[in-house]
């Protein structure tokens, strides 16, 4: 499954740069894509565990860039 979502503050290039390279090595993440200018993440993962690896990304995405939001 392949779905996009919203990022809401992220801040600059690099922060989406490094969030993406620590998504896209998540178990479970067949790809991850942060677009910093359209402020836009595209996530694929397995049907069967794209929930848990979403929920796995947000907890990331919060350690990472406390201030950035993905919204569902």
């Amino acid at each position: 499954m392949r779905k996009s979502f919203k990022l809401d503050k992220i801040d600059c290039a690099n922060c989406a740069r490094k969030l993406q390279e620590k998504i896209a090595a998540l178990p479970g993440v067949e790809s991850a894509s942060v677009n910093f200018m359209t402020q836009k993440l595209t996530l694929q993962a397995a049907d069967d565990d794209f929930d848990a690896v979403l929920d796995t990304v947000i907890e990331l995405a919060a350690d990472i860039e406390p201030d950035c939001e993905i919204i569902r």
